[in-house]
């Protein structure tokens, strides 16, 4: 029952720093990678589809990213989802394709995107404590049904302890390469 339980909750953890790893990507760092665009949704044909479900998405060089949708029809379409996205980046339609350029991040800004990536990856370390709180109760439940021991429970506890300090750190180490690539100039 245990090592289930240890790699049920391992796998919750890890999930939850993916998790935040994604978020981490779509945060814009002045490059271009094509992964700020992941959370854009676009309404074409009468619904809302991801803008990567109906266009190729290209980066050409470090300060550019090309949009070429599958439809030229949705061209304006895809314009402006990215205009209501929070990405704060202008398209330009250039024939049958959208560019993006990436223009250089100001001081303040950068700052502001290094509290964005700590609000991030709080409700990652949270998610973790979550998963940690869920191992815990079923623990406990374990005790009380006389399934474990106190000490086998005790011991799984410190497991579950030191599972969520591993992925925390994980976290963490996400946070200062994340801050260092905002920060560089």
């Amino acid at each position: 029952m245990l090592p289930q339980l240890y790699k049920d909750i391992e796998n919750r953890m890890k999930k939850a720093v993916e998790a935040t790893q994604g978020e981490f990507a779509a945060i814009r760092t002045g490059r271009a990678n094509a992964s700020l665009l992941d959370h854009v949704v676009v309404e074409a044909y009468g619904t809302e589809m991801p803008l990567r479900h109906i266009a190729n998405v290209s980066v050409p060089d470090a300060r550019s990213i090309v949009i070429q949708p599958h439809d030229k029809s949705i061209l304006g379409d895809v314009r402006k989802a990215i205009e209501k996205s929070d990405l704060g980046i202008s398209p330009n339609v250039d024939g049958n394709v959208i560019r993006l350029g990436m223009p250089p991040l100001t001081e303040e800004r950068r700052k502001d995107l290094v509290k964005l990536v700590h609000k991030r990856a709080e409700e990652g370390r949270v998610a973790v404590r979550n998963v940690r709180r869920d191992g815990h109760d079923h623990l406990k439940t374990a005790q009380k049904d006389s399934t474990i021991t106190e000490d086998e429970g005790r011991r799984a506890n410190e497991q579950v302890q030191k599972l969520t300090d591993k992925h925390i750190a994980d976290i963490d180490a996400l946070v200062h390469n994340k801050e260092k690539e905002i920060m560089e100039v």
